[in-house]
């Protein structure tokens, strides 16, 4: 690692700075750690955005995996939930990863003035899915109040995982921001304990796509994906501990205009630029 970081360039110190603010909004928050890997990978290392998606998936999910050790030890895992929703969305990113993903086009669309590229496709759908998540940190989550408890549904549940697995593992996200409000309408789950069970079900959904879909497909550079996983594990340690002495509200408000900007600005940069 050492010698890695002698031979980086100063953007790419920044990039590795950077990988810190992953764990920190991670730790902090609960979500958010993708919208700030991905940009970092393709606009900082220029990384091809189909491999970037699954580093992204390693590094979420090994920060995930982190936070929900934590919150497993304060028994705010609904492990029933996470079961039912998790398994079924690990076989949607592994299918996503090992069948899918290497097999998009370099061209998905040509015609006269209109190109559409893998590049285009992968990268608009993740910042839609930014703004969409910018969004659910801002808004104020009046569903919350009105939650009551809610009999569960073992189909809908498996058909909700399998569909979030495929289109996270499409992006390279975590989903969470998709995961958590679903856990607590479906299922009337306390927000805590919805943030816990999305973190487990990140983590392996995550790391399992990973390694069944894309370690087979794709040269990792392990020595780069284990430093920037480090610094981001790093960060979210702190993250975590900053959690229990500091308000997040405020700050996931403003977490949330961030990420929107991002996603706008990589829309921008996709499509216009």
């Amino acid at each position: 690692m050492i010698l890695l970081l002698l031979k980086l360039s100063f953007l790419e110190i920044i990039g590795f700075l950077s990988a810190f603010l992953v764990g920190i909004s991670l730790g902090l928050l609960g979500s958010g750690g993708s919208a700030l890997a991905m940009p970092i990978l393709i606009y900082i290392f220029k990384i091809n955005e189909k491999l970037a998606t699954a580093y992204s998936l390693f590094i979420v999910g090994s920060s995930a995996l982190l936070a929900s050790y934590r919150y497993g030890l304060k028994k705010l895992i609904n492990y029933k939930v996470a079961t039912y929703f998790g398994l079924p969305s690990v076989v949607g990113v592994v299918l996503v990863r090992y069948y899918l993903i290497q097999e998009i086009p370099e061209n998905i669309i040509s015609y006269d003035y209109l190109t559409i590229t893998s590049r285009n496709l992968i990268l608009g759908l993740f910042s839609i899915l930014m703004i969409i998540a910018g969004y659910q940190m801002v808004k104020k989550k009046k569903y919350i109040k009105k939650r009551v408890n809610k009999k569960f549904n073992a189909s809908l549940t498996i058909l909700e995982g399998f569909a979030v697995g495929s289109l996270t593992g499409l992006v390279g996200a975590g989903g969470g921001f998709l995961i958590v409000p679903s856990l607590i309408l479906l299922y009337g789950l306390k927000m805590k304990v919805a943030i816990g069970t999305s973190l487990f079900i990140i983590s392996f959904k995550s790391l399992l796509g990973f390694f069944i879909g894309d370690v087979q497909k794709n040269l990792i550079d392990w020595e780069f994906l284990g430093a920037f996983s480090f610094i981001a594990l790093l960060g979210i340690i702190i993250g975590l501990t900053l959690s229990q002495h500091i308000k997040t509200k405020l700050l996931k408000k403003g977490f949330g205009f961030f990420v929107i900007g991002l996603g706008i600005i990589m829309i921008s940069l996709e499509f216009i630029v």
